[in-house]
């Protein structure tokens, strides 16, 4: 490991893979305490995901680190109050709202397709930058209910910092503490603030709403912000307002860069693949004119393939972790209670065990059966702590590639190199996704 200290740093996803590929689906590495383990057998990590929560836990330097920003929400809560705050989210995650999160989608992309008219033909842009700020609106538009076109730049940018930021602390073993005012921790301070002034409107909204007995005010309050509140009262019948905020600033960081980072990778592997986005765009133009809904989605499956298959190859959580909580036996070995426990989502999508030719890029993997159970493929987790976003994020990411392939082809500049995702919070490109843009 103090060998490969620079690839750690560099390149932790690269690290895990060699890891795998030189030892086998079970690797522990000499860190005495506590145990730490490479897991990558299929079966065996989604044996430990689908899981009693009460068997792991999240208090991992990973997920603490993430704390930082997201406090208690969804992501990183143990149970509890992990568990009630689920049940609470539900109902804003049921299959009745993804309509409207494909209409969010689908303004959402229009007004960049908007914008992309006005450029000249052959124009380069950064796809990446582009896919930030549409799934950050989808977020704002879907979940809270406002149009947050405005700041969508100035949030997306205090987002990929204190996630920056929070991964430097997490390589990070002597980090120093926050109250310490180092560069990064202003840093840090700074972009949290700005999300937390974000989140705080958004329930100063409410509570100025709620109070008025207006209609139109009434009316304003957001569908989303309405059910998350509901489910998240004291006993008194008080606002929760710490526990508003924790899984209002989780969905807003964990719901936009996510889905971010999958379409970046969706327009990159149609770019290094012109005959499968060829394929997308005459699907996509057998379509009927008219709302963008789950019915449209259901019309779209080259598209959903495509971005099934991008998250195999390219999963933006590409890294979880757990804590034992109790002793456990794992390919032939006993995990003592306290182990951490290192699963790749990256190194899956890989496995020869769950996968033909894994390296290959081939949608029609997910165009019969349900490839989405499969052992190999855990972008959104399994089991009881499994993405609540799930099919808000798929919906989403298929509408916007629809949509814009439908007026525009992407192809990367001339002369360019493979891309090396950098290991982050999320898998990024490393320098951006300048692409160029030619309308059809």
């Amino acid at each position: 490991m103090l060998a490969a200290f620079r690839t750690i740093r560099r390149d932790p996803a690269a690290f895990l893979e060699q890891m795998w590929r030189d030892y086998g689906d079970v690797v522990q590495f000499p860190i005495p305490r506590p145990p730490v383990y490479l897991l990558s057998s299929p079966a065996q990590v989604r044996s430990v995901l689908t899981d009693s929560v009460s068997t792991q836990s999240k208090r991992t330097l990973q997920y603490d680190n993430l704390a930082i920003l997201t406090g208690d929400g969804l992501l990183t809560a143990d149970d509890p109050p992990w568990r009630g705050h689920r049940r609470a989210m539900q109902p804003a995650f049921h299959h009745g709202q993804l309509d409207a999160v494909c209409a969010s989608a689908a303004h959402a992309a229009e007004s960049y397709l908007q914008a992309w008219d006005l450029l000249a033909d052959g124009s380069t842009v950064d796809v990446d930058k582009a896919m930030m700020e549409i799934s950050l609106q989808v977020v704002a538009t879907s979940l809270f209910g406002s149009d947050w076109r405005q700041d969508a730049g100035g949030l997306t940018r205090a987002t990929i910092t204190a996630l920056d930021e929070v991964v430097v602390r997490a390589r990070n073993p002597l980090a120093s503490p926050l109250w310490l005012p180092t560069i990064r921790n202003r840093r840090l301070t700074r972009a949290k603030a700005q999300l937390d002034r974000a989140v705080d409107a958004l329930i100063d909204g409410y509570v100025s709403g709620s109070s008025s007995v207006a209609e139109s005010q009434a009316s304003a309050i957001p569908p989303f912000l309405e059910l998350v509140i509901a489910g998240l009262r004291n006993k008194d019948g008080s606002l929760d307002r710490s526990a508003v905020r924790d899984e209002l600033v989780t969905f807003l960081v964990a719901g936009h860069e996510t889905v971010a980072s999958a379409l970046s990778w969706t327009w990159y592997l149609l770019a290094e693949h012109p005959e499968v986005a060829a394929d997308v765009r005459a699907e996509v133009d057998e379509l009927t004119p008219g709302s963008w809904d789950m019915a449209t989605v259901a019309a779209l499956p080259l598209t959903s393939a495509v971005v099934d298959e991008t998250l195999r190859l390219y999963p933006p959580a590409w890294v979880l972790t757990r804590t034992t909580t109790v002793e456990r036996e794992l390919g032939g070995s006993s995990v003592p209670t306290g182990s951490l426990l290192i699963m790749s989502p990256w190194i899956l999508g890989r496995h020869p065990e769950a996968w033909d030719d894994p390296q290959r890029f081939d949608p029609s993997r997910f165009l019969t059966g349900n490839s989405r159970n499969r052992l190999g493929y855990l972008p959104f987790g399994a089991g009881p702590r499994v993405c609540i976003g799930r099919e808000f994020a798929l919906a989403e990411a298929a509408i916007v590639v629809a949509l814009m392939s439908a007026r525009f082809e992407l192809s990367r500049p001339p002369g360019s190199s493979p891309l090396t995702p950098l290991s982050s919070v999320t898998l990024r490109p490393p320098d951006g996704l300048p692409m160029v843009v030619r309308r059809r």
